[in-house]
């Protein structure tokens, strides 16, 4: 992420996720970030089966931000913040519901997040706002991935949520 002597700001790509109200903590975790970062994309929402427990469905998302601040600063002032005051509580089990979920998944094109290769619904959100970044180990694009990774797989597009993929005004 920056070094703070560089002028240009990170492109950052941030999954986002919830089962607990995620009709309500999705949109209102996107206006939280928007008012400390810059959002310039927004994904589609997609509903996706718990992985790991019994909880209701999932809606995930991706959200590509500009910002200058470290990748430990965006996290501990800003995601970790906003987790908090939607109400996230973490526990031991790293599967269980949550309000919501952020996570850094890709730094200037660089993923961050080994899951963006391996479950679909942080491949398929991410797939609509960098459908060509390519996986170093396998050769696939991120749009190969997810459409290999969903194929079979129970995920909605909840269309009547947002649209996509949205870039910001």
């Amino acid at each position: 992420m920056s070094d703070q002597n560089n002028d240009q700001p990170d492109l950052i790509l941030i999954g986002i996720g919830s089962n607990l109200e995620p009709e309500i903590n999705i949109p209102k975790a996107l206006q939280l970030l928007s008012a400390q970062v810059s959002v310039l994309q927004v994904a589609s929402i997609w509903q996706t089966p718990a992985v790991g427990n019994e909880g209701p469905d999932y809606l995930n998302s991706a959200v590509l931000i500009e910002s200058r601040l470290t990748q430990e600063q965006l996290k501990s002032l800003v995601l970790t913040k906003i987790e908090k005051e939607l109400g996230r509580v973490r526990s031991t089990n790293k599967n269980a519901d949550r309000t919501i979920d952020l996570d850094i998944l890709m730094v200037d094109g660089t993923c961050l997040d080994e899951d963006l290769w391996s479950r679909a619904y942080v491949s398929v959100p991410a797939a609509e706002i960098y459908p060509d970044c390519i996986n170093l180990k396998s050769g696939e694009t991120l749009l190969q991935v997810s459409t290999r990774l969903s194929s079979g797989e129970k995920n909605i597009k909840r269309v009547d949520l947002l649209e996509t993929p949205r870039k910001a005004k």
